[in-house]
């Protein structure tokens, strides 16, 4: 603040070290209007000698020159003096004032010990303040301020100049808060008369930065800051204006050919040379917002938020260039790569001096983001002036060169000592082709290291990548495929479609330099089958391998993945249960897309199939329960690449509240959360960087094979047969065009299919339930061919039993079956029997058919003795062919047949078990002293019937000590009542019988009763 200080020159000048030092070192409380926080503020004064020039003038709103508050000093003590001289110049100094509208103003009288010694004729002291405050403060009283020898030590003059200082802190902070508020109010009333024709930016700049600076002169670097801030928005918003087509008429000044591009310059506080522009209405875009953000640096390192000074410096510098373009201000080509280039390099010198190296390395994260823009423009610098090309610069590279130069400038004396300047930089990369390359890689390699330093791979990768291009346009190929791989990671883990695309064409021509043919042509397969090129260039790509395979040299052979080539969707089988015997044909039908642009003619395309140690059957069972139309779907893309997340982009769109107008649009990733933690180094099966000895078909493998196929675009199916038998697993696929093989190392899901060889088979069955002993039953004979075919003269040869005869029939017939069941043909039996064998004369039959005939067998009762619980059989000896036991009560007999077959030179032994359908007992009845033999033959098969017959024992002699009966009863079926069957005999013996009877009798009357029991009984089926 300013004071203009009138009367006493000589005790102003005696007081002038105190007040200047002692006046800043109390704080007073700054409380503003519009409900504001006060705040605690240290004031600060400049003392200037009074005179009626430097009063302000009406419209003058310089604030920093303002003089806030008059003090006249006086130490007169003499009334006679006072009304001679001090009170007419008190009142010539008032007048002033007044007209200049000055109501801030003090008076102080200062009075001296020593000057009351001198004097004689003295009023009292109090009689001088008085008459002042009575000619001059009537109404103010308290403006008029009495100093007892402020220069002396004693408590009565420090605690008067104590109370002084109070008093000029209260009067300054009260004139200052007024004054500042009438200046707030005037700069608004300014700022609202914008649309007016005739309003000037430069002039309202100049207006508003005063109230800056007066903000930062109280050391209120935040109030500061905001003044700036607006001015920077309000100027944006009216170049969004003028690129809507709403442009200012001021704005014309700005649109200026650009003739200076030497960046920014954060070293001064006040950079007077652009601030004289922008006062003058001079200053060009670039001018005005190197001066603006100049300024807002300086406000926030005093704030200590260095780290928003790098995070405002890349957005001004992204907003200028788009800025410009919106006003269609004309550059020289490159001016403005330099003028970023040095600002970058600038704002990152002005931060290393303010902070040490161990904040500089905690937060590269702020800085880097200008190491990279700095990388960015030098290249684009160096593609311009021809530092990057092989050859080096030509003659209008050099013109180009020199003009950039020229629009420098002369180094700004604050770095010509500097030896890393970035003038000195920047002209030092220009010169020539070794410095270019020596700052551009120093630039490159520095943000490579922080951006993997902060973790964040993905933009090291992306500076990796442009220093790639440059190494492709030096001719040095080498270096640049490891930077392009590595970037290639991020892009096909994050499935960054277009990047991914270009970055492959890159690595392609850097691989056909390098003479790498495997990685090459897997890469141009990869390219061919990419739909985000052109057809031409998919061809081009295409032609690359097809030249390839045409070539006969043997070493040649490359093996390539084949899901570049052409993706496998499905697979079907013929017959679904992918279970076949050897002489029918198991059809794999193979559903393949195509992913080439042009028709492809492969030599061969196999499938490798591994033998499976596994149970005949169980495989097909489990493909029929897991496929039961015998279709196995493959994946769209492999286990490994499945697992990386697309990106899920969406669009936000913002409209005004006001009018619905679309304000802002943008694009945000719904799942963010999931790419940022995927693992970077995940690898996917289509990058080319894939190991290609993996690529490689097993040893020894069997294969399926399609020869001389044509793929075209698109969807193709192909089938193989499968006839070997065997369980197998479909493990690789390989297709050949000539040199180049494309092999799928692994299908998945895994595919099984079997092909059986059986060996022929007999069964004999029955046609019923049970087979009944003593009639005749019809047995089914079941021959499955397997892999035998039956010849003409095949016979079966039967051994005969006389227990079992085999009956004959002239209409007996034998069925031929296929695999699946369906009739084929009927043939007619030929059957001869002798003594031992049976002979049955087969049709001619195919393998892994069936043949089917009846025969009837008669399987005769044997004789059934009678015995007790307790007893042993007493029938002899079992027969080898023949076994009778018994089973709940009925009577089963196990018949053995030995069958020859001509496909075996062992014989078939065949077990048929027969039921005897009787059950017969036999008991001895007393009637007083007559007896009687009861027999109960029950029929078991139909309804449990019984009939029972009674003998009476008469002896013609003395009674025998055992008795041997034979029960025999003839039978038949009741369809075939006639037939002539082997009667069903009973044998038993009766023991120690005696009975009292007429023995002349007895055996007539016995023999009469054995005959007179027979009768037909009905055996029903």
């Amino acid at each position: 603040a300013f004071f203009l200080c009138a009367g006493d020159q000589n005790l102003f000048t005696a007081l002038y070290g105190s007040l200047t030092q002692q006046l800043p070192r109390e704080p007073m409380e700054w409380r503003r209007s519009y409900g504001r926080a006060p705040k605690m503020i240290y004031l600060e004064a400049n003392f200037v000698q009074f005179k009626e020039e430097l009063l302000p003038k009406e419209g003058n709103k310089a604030l920093l020159t303002f003089p806030f508050l008059h003090v006249y000093w006086t130490d007169c003590c003499d009334s006679e003096v006072y009304k001679a001289s001090v009170k007419e110049d008190m009142q010539r100094w008032q007048a002033a004032l007044r007209l200049h509208g000055s109501v801030d103003w003090l008076i102080a009288v200062v009075e001296s010990d020593n000057k009351k010694k001198n004097k004689t004729n003295l009023l009292p002291r109090t009689s001088i303040v008085d008459k002042i405050r009575s000619d001059f403060c009537n109404k103010q009283s308290d403006r008029c301020v009495s100093l007892c020898d402020p220069l002396k030590e004693s408590s009565r003059s420090q605690e008067s100049w104590s109370s002084f200082l109070t008093k000029l802190r209260t009067l300054l902070l009260m004139s200052f808060t007024r004054n500042l508020g009438r200046f707030e109010d005037e700069m608004r009333t300014l700022r609202e008369k914008r649309t007016e024709p005739g309003w000037s930016f430069c002039d309202y700049f100049m207006v508003q930065e005063e109230l800056a600076f007066v903000f930062e002169m109280l050391q209120q670097f935040e109030d500061a800051l905001v003044q700036y801030d607006e001015l920077d928005a309000l100027f944006t918003q009216y170049v969004l204006n003028f690129g809507a087509g709403d442009g200012a008429n001021w704005l014309g000044s700005f649109c200026q050919p650009v003739r200076s591009w030497n960046g920014l310059l954060l070293r001064r506080p006040i950079d007077m040379e652009k601030r004289d522009l922008i006062q003058r209405g001079e200053a060009s875009l670039l001018d005005l917002r190197s001066y603006l953000f100049s300024r807002q640096c300086t406000l926030l390192i005093f704030l200590q938020r260095p780290w928003e000074v790098t995070a405002r410096a890349l957005e001004l510098l992204h907003n200028c260039v788009q800025e410009l373009r919106l006003l269609e201000v004309s550059v020289v080509s490159g001016a403005l790569d330099c003028w970023v280039f040095l600002s970058c390099l600038e704002v990152l010198h002005r931060i290393e001096g303010c902070c040490d190296r161990s904040q500089l390395e905690a937060n590269t994260s702020h800085t880097v983001g200008l190491w990279t823009y700095a990388t960015e423009k030098l290249r684009c610098l160096g593609d311009l002036c021809g530092l990057v090309s092989e050859n080096g610069p030509n003659s209008e590279d050099l013109n180009k060169t020199v003009d950039l130069l020229a629009g420098l400038g002369a180094e700004r004396p604050e770095t010509v000592n500097s030896p890393q300047s970035p003038y000195k930089k920047l002209k030092e990369a220009l010169s020539s082709v070794e410095a270019f390359e020596k700052h551009y890689l120093e630039l490159s390699h520095a943000a490579m290291e922080m951006y993997k330093a902060i973790g964040r791979l993905r933009s090291a990768r992306l500076v990796g990548k442009s220093l790639a291009e440059f190494y492709m346009r030096k001719g040095d190929p080498r270096s640049a495929e490891n930077f392009l791989l590595d970037s290639l990671k991020s892009y096909v883990s994050e499935s960054w479609s277009l990047p991914l695309t270009h970055t492959r064409k890159q690595i392609a021509e850097c691989q056909k330099q390098l003479q790498k043919m495997d990685e090459y042509l897997q890469t141009s397969a990869l390219l061919a089958s990419d739909t985000n090129l052109s057809d031409d260039e998919r061809r081009h790509f295409c032609q690359e391998i097809l030249t390839f395979a045409s070539q006969t040299a043997e070493d040649a052979r490359v093996a390539l993945s084949m899901s570049s080539f052409t993706r496998l969707q499905e697979l079907r089988f013929r017959p679904s249960s992918a279970l076949v015997h050897v002489s029918a044909a198991l059809q794999l039908e193979l559903r393949l897309c195509s992913l080439m642009p042009v028709p492809v003619t492969l030599e061969q395309i196999s499938a490798s199939i591994h033998f499976t140690q596994e149970q005949p059957g169980s495989t097909a069972q489990k493909r029929a329960a897991q496929n039961p139309d015998g279709t196995v779907t493959f994946p769209a893309a492999s286990p490994a690449s499945a697992s990386a997340s697309a990106l899920e982009l969406c669009e936000i769109l913002e409209h005004s509240p006001s009018d619905n107008v679309l304000s802002s649009a943008g694009v945000a990733c719904r799942n963010m959360h999931l790419l940022m933690r995927q693992n970077d180094s995940a690898t996917s099966l289509d990058t080319p960087n894939t190991a290609l000895t993996a690529l490689t078909l097993e040893d020894g493998a069997q294969m399926l094979r399609a020869s001389d196929v044509t793929l075209l675009p698109g969807n193709n199916s192909i089938v193989f047969t499968a006839q070997k038998p065997g369980v197998y697993t479909l493990r690789q696929l390989c297709a050949t065009l000539g040199q180049v093989q494309f092999i799928l190392p692994h299908l998945y899901p895994v595919v099984q299919y079997e092909v059986y060889s059986q060996e022929p088979q007999l069964s004999i069955q029955p046609l019923t339930e049970h087979l009944l002993a003593g009639l005749p039953q019809q047995v089914k004979f079941t021959i499955l061919t397997g892999h035998y075919s039956v010849k003409k003269g095949d016979a079966l040869q039967l051994s005969n039993t006389d227990s079992m005869p085999v009956l004959h029939s002239s209409t007996c017939s034998a069925r031929i079956l296929s695999s699946s069941a369906e009739l084929l043909a009927e043939s007619a039996l030929s059957i001869q029997s002798s003594e031992k064998v049976t002979s049955i004369s087969l049709p001619v039959t195919p393998p892994y058919h069936t043949l089917e005939f009846l025969l009837e067998v008669l399987c005769h009762i044997p004789s059934c003795p009678a015995r007790m619980e307790s007893e042993r059989l007493t029938n002899g000896q079992i027969s080898r062919r023949s076994r009778t036991r018994f089973n709940s009560g009925m009577t089963l007999i196990d018949q053995k047949v030995s069958v020859d077959c001509p496909w075996s030179i062992y014989s078939t032994l065949v077990s048929l078990t027969f039921h005897v359908p009787f059950k017969v007992k036999h008991s001895l009845l007393s009637a007083g002293r007559r007896k009687f033999i009861q027999v109960c033959l029950q029929n078991l098969v139909f309804r449990q019937q019984c009939v029972f017959s009674v003998w009476e024992l008469r002896w013609s002699s003395v009674s025998p000590v055992s008795l041997h009966c034979v029960f025999s009863a003839a039978f038949a079926p009741a369809d075939a009542p006639d037939a002539a069957l082997k009667p069903y005999t009973y044998d038993f013996t009766l023991e120690r019988v005696s009975v009292s009877a007429d023995g002349s009798d007895l055996s007539r009357v016995c023999v009469a009763a054995f005959h007179l029991s027979l009768c037909d009984i009905y055996c029903l089926r």
